[in-house]
């Protein structure tokens, strides 16, 4: 039953944000919700409408709900995708569950967006997801020491991506994506691993075939034309770049450069005012090992870097976005306290150790601007990165708020778990006060 309450929450929710200074319109907070981790908790709409609440009252201004799981399921009756019914044991009761979210978002001011998991195809721990009933998707790892290998037969991988370069698996993502924006009534859809798996990913056949022909000539040896790994002595492994590495490089920015323009366009024809955004990592430096090029096309990473081409910079996908957060995952909050470690760091995707004053939130934050030529991002943040120490998170959401255009927090259930409501909720209203002082 609908809590006589809500329109009145949600007045007092307008008004709220209309008492705030006429000096600086305030930035977006997001909370992303993700799909498996609040599986049991947001089974319950009384649920969902009280941590709504609680987003609401802690300053946060738009929900980012996970609508297509790691597992290639959606949490939605689908026609183009499986529905998630049982995660981990639990079975989520029978009603509306993205429906009664965007009331509850509604109800308490709060923008909504679906997020989707966007190349992950399966579960390999829970081998469970669509990639095994179409095992001609699945992505092709060339693995140190292993060789070429199918990603559902690397020992202990969890998430399984499909190959981004097959036309039908791009097809069917639009087609999931479409289905979303028909049905439901969105501010936005933001699309979370829309990427390869890491720099071992794709080396099928497609992937060869369709490499020959944007090059326009065969490939003699592959993958070693590409690159080989090497050992490096130490029980680990080295990359040696072959002689068409950086066209390869190239190429798969171009794969997911082409795909985000098309679910562009899909998605104007069947909701025009919907936002069109994406979540990546910030590291950008070592991003081109996912096939992702989120700078703007006016910045040229051939200047910068040895593995980018001068036509690299023609697959950078800013100016595609309606809106866009990456991920500033860093426990050194300045710059100054990134210098004063000099540690190395290996992000989620690297195939090795990274250094950079960018491996910082402000330094994340300034490099993100530059390269984006100066169109509007939202520094997110990882909440666990901080764990017991609520000064240095308070510092970085404050830090992203000051440094970019809105914060991101990643993700709720470490927020539930840890109780760091107030904590988010002070970080907030500091950061929103000391904005509104300097204008």
């Amino acid at each position: 039953m609908k809590n006589p309450l809500y329109p009145l929450l949600a007045c007092l929710a307008l008004l709220a944000g209309s008492c705030r200074s006429p000096h600086a319109t305030p930035k977006q907070k997001l909370m992303w919700l993700d799909c498996s981790a609040n599986w049991q908790r947001f089974s319950d709409p009384d649920s969902i409408r009280h941590y709504a609440a609680k987003c609401r009252e802690a300053g946060i201004t738009d929900l980012v709900l996970d609508l297509k799981c790691p597992s290639g399921e959606v949490v939605y009756p689908s026609s183009e995708a499986p529905q998630i019914r049982v995660w981990k044991g639990f079975e989520r009761p029978d009603f509306d569950f993205v429906g009664t979210f965007i009331e509850a978002a509604r109800a308490n001011g709060l923008g909504i967006y679906g997020s989707f998991n966007t190349f992950a195809e399966g579960h390999g721990i829970f081998r469970r997801g669509p990639i095994y009933d179409r095992p001609e998707w699945e992505a092709v790892n060339y693995v140190p020491g292993r060789g070429l290998l199918r990603q559902s037969e690397i020992p202990g991988k969890s998430i399984l991506f499909a190959n981004p370069a097959l036309p039908e698996v791009q097809e069917h993502e639009i087609a999931v994506f479409r289905e979303a924006a028909a049905r439901y009534d969105l501010d936005g859809i933001l699309l979370d691993r829309a990427r390869y798996d890491n720099i071992q990913s794709d080396f099928s056949d497609f992937s060869r075939r369709a490499f020959e022909a944007y090059v326009g000539e065969p490939v003699e040896r592959f993958p070693e034309d590409i690159y080989t790994w090497e050992a490096d002595g130490e029980g680990g492994w080295k990359r040696r770049e072959g002689r068409w590495f950086r066209k390869w490089i190239e190429w798969r920015a171009s794969v997911i450069h082409g795909f985000f323009a098309r679910t562009k366009e899909a998605l104007a024809e069947v909701a025009p005012k919907l936002k069109f955004g994406a979540y990546t990592g910030a590291w950008y430096p070592s991003y081109y090992e996912v096939g992702v090029n989120w700078a703007a096309p006016s910045y040229d990473p051939s200047e910068e870097f040895d593995w980018a081409t001068p036509e690299y910079r023609d697959y950078g996908y800013a100016d595609l976005l309606d809106i866009y957060t990456n991920g500033n995952y860093y426990w050194p909050v300045t710059v100054e306290e990134y210098r004063s470690r000099n540690a190395a760091h290996r992000n989620e995707t690297d195939s090795e150790v990274q250094r950079g004053d960018h491996l910082s939130v402000e330094g994340g934050c300034r490099y993100s601007r530059r390269l984006l030529g100066g169109r509007p991002f939202i520094g997110g943040m990882y909440v666990e990165d901080y764990r017991r120490d609520t000064v240095q998170f308070k510092r970085a959401v404050e830090m992203n708020l000051r440094e970019s255009d809105g914060v991101m927090i990643f993700d709720i259930v470490h927020i539930i778990d840890r109780d760091w409501w107030g904590p988010l909720r002070r970080a907030i209203a500091a950061a929103e006060t000391t904005r509104n002082e300097t204008h």
